[in-house]
């Protein structure tokens, strides 16, 4: 599995509204249909409003690679012009299934 923490600054709400529009216009919907998309979900900043976190997994590199050559690439990369929306980007990959810190989970 794959995980990228994408983050999304704007300003005056700028990054909130592309977040809604991401949503509203069923482009967030048709992502998570996507085959291999495990996770696509964005989240507020409580430290900073004018940015929106985007977890997006994964199974495998390949299914990233067929969503970024996808059509649905050039209506993210419009939004993100119109919204005027700066990145940053981290990515993370599974190293194993075995929870390490078990004991600090409350369920």
């Amino acid at each position: 599995m794959i995980t990228v923490n994408l983050r999304y600054t704007g300003e005056n709400g700028s990054a909130r509204a592309f977040a809604g529009e991401m949503t509203q216009s069923g482009t967030v919907a048709a992502i998570r249909a996507e085959d291999g998309n495990l996770r696509y979900e964005y989240f507020i900043s409580m430290d900073d409003p004018e940015t929106v976190l985007l977890i997006d997994s994964w199974r495998d590199q390949a299914a990233i690679d067929a969503h970024h050559a996808s059509p649905m690439m050039a209506k993210i990369a419009a939004l993100r012009e119109k919204y005027d929306l700066h990145m940053t980007v981290e990515r993370f990959t599974a190293i194993d299934d075995e929870p390490r810190d078990e004991r600090f989970i409350r369920r």
